[in-house]
């Protein structure tokens, strides 16, 4: 309506509109310079949030990897009063409650497996025979390296190394006679032909020492003829007399360690061959989850839930080449976060100082017409704070995604977004674009209007 001012036209205009009109004018009048601030933030965010996701996600995902290598724990009886026990059933349940208290996780997701060590004779050789349970073993043992398959009933596993020495190959029936301690002590028949041989596998069947009990066993010197019988057809265990036994080779294993040098059987076919059950276990292998806490604390709670008939040892070479890595990757993130955030700061500065350089007229101009020193550098400062923030958020987007193709690629897993860590980058990422034009802003802030407008 003629003579009427409109609505808009006719409503004075606030402080902080005003402050934001030319906020958002500076900006767009030079679009390239605040481009150049945002694009430097965008990268900062960008790295900063990948490698943080990826460092924090991988302890977890490196201690899954190194799980798949075999046991980190094993747990021995402790021998007392020159006596060798065995860990009963109870003693071994609870050395796995209490790890897995320990380490906050399912008593179900710890991976165990429990080994009878007893001697048997093959071909006229004593080699080291151990009963256990086949998934347990098959589950904690990925890295194995089989021709064949896994033992079932009436079948068995063998080493490489005893499979070249007995002339084993899959497919073949093998016998095994038991050698009980009194036979071990009596029966020197076999000595001539393998020195030290009986000795050596009676002691192999309740030493404790080295990774999974896998020591002293059995020599393999003197092996004649050969007992591959070529069966076929189902395997079936026939007991030619007592603690005498037939079994076929299901497999071979090939580890390169000392797995090589031991027959696997069932447990129950191991029963059976010997005439007991339940006599216990001379070795409890445990893969737990130490990325939540120490392996120490898990060997102390394992030793306690064994009341002083249990001593836990940490395999060296796999919780030591864990500790390395994820050390060494923490370095890593720390010394590039740190180049990172100073190459921000150098990007954010240099951009700056040019905007301040181009605006150091209209400055000078605000200067003389009243606007305080104060009231130039909070705009300076509330621009670079934006840009730095919507750089910040842009970044932290690309920086997910470059974590998930890493975590996906390197260990086959999703990775869940972690909002803590992405409000922490955004801020971040901020502070420091406003950390750098600190340096600009204050000789902004400082300019002299009479010898701006005196130039001009």
């Amino acid at each position: 309506m003629p003579g009427k001012p409109s609505r808009r036209g006719g409503r004075p205009m606030s402080n902080r509109r005003m402050f934001l009109t030319m906020l958002v004018g500076a900006t767009l009048r030079r679009r390239s310079r605040a481009l150049a601030a945002l694009l430097s933030s965008a990268v900062g965010a960008a790295t900063l949030f990948c490698l943080a996701a990826v460092c924090l996600a991988v302890p977890a995902q490196m201690t899954a990897q190194m799980r798949q290598f075999g046991a980190n724990l094993i747990v021995v009886p402790v021998s007392a009063e020159a006596t060798t026990p065995r860990i009963t059933e109870q003693s071994a349940r609870a050395a796995v409650r209490a790890a897995a208290s320990t380490t906050g996780t399912e008593t179900d997701r710890i991976r165990q497996a429990d080994y009878r060590y007893e001697t048997v004779r093959i071909n006229r050789s004593p080699y080291l025979l151990a009963g256990i349970d086949v998934d347990d073993v098959r589950r904690l043992n990925g890295h194995w390296s089989l021709e064949g398959s896994w033992p079932s009933g009436g079948q068995v596993l063998v080493g490489k190394d005893v499979a070249e020495a007995a002339s084993l190959k899959v497919g073949s029936t093998v016998t095994a006679e038991y050698l009980s301690s009194d036979n071990l002590s009596l029966d020197n028949s076999h000595q001539s032909s393998a020195p030290g041989a009986a000795t050596d596998a009676a002691s192999g069947s309740t030493g404790h020492s080295g990774h999974g009990g896998h020591s002293g066993h059995g020599g393999h010197g003197g092996h004649s003829g050969s007992s591959d019988g070529g069966a076929a057809g189902e395997p079936a265990v026939t007991e030619s007399a007592q603690g005498t036994a037939q079994w076929q080779v299901a497999g071979i294993v090939d580890t390169g360690g000392q797995e090589d040098d031991i027959v696997y059987a069932t447990s129950a076919d191991v029963d059976r061959l010997t005439g007991t059950s339940s006599a216990g276990y001379d070795v409890v292998e445990m893969s737990v989850d130490t990325s939540s806490t120490t392996m120490d604390d898990v060997v102390a709670a394992v030793e306690s839930a064994g009341g002083g008939r249990l001593q836990a040892q940490p395999v060296s070479k796999i919780t030591s080449g864990d500790t390395r890595i994820i050390t060494m990757l923490n370095t890593l993130f720390w010394v590039v976060s740190a180049v990172v955030l100073g190459l921000t700061l150098v990007g954010v500065s240099t951009t700056m100082t040019v905007i301040v350089s181009e605006r150091r007229n209209e400055i000078g101009l605000r200067k003389a017409l009243g606007a305080s020193g104060r009231s130039i550098a909070t705009e300076f400062y509330s621009e670079v704070a934006v840009l730095g923030a919507i750089g910040g958020i842009l970044g932290t987007a690309v920086g997910y995604g470059l974590a998930v193709a890493v975590c996906r690629s390197v260990f086959e897993t999703t990775l869940v977004f972690n909002w803590p860590l992405a409000i922490v980058s955004v801020v971040l990422t901020s502070a420091v674009a406003v950390t750098a034009s600190y340096s600009p802003v204050r000789r902004a802030s400082r300019i002299d209007p009479a010898l701006v407008l005196r130039e001009e």
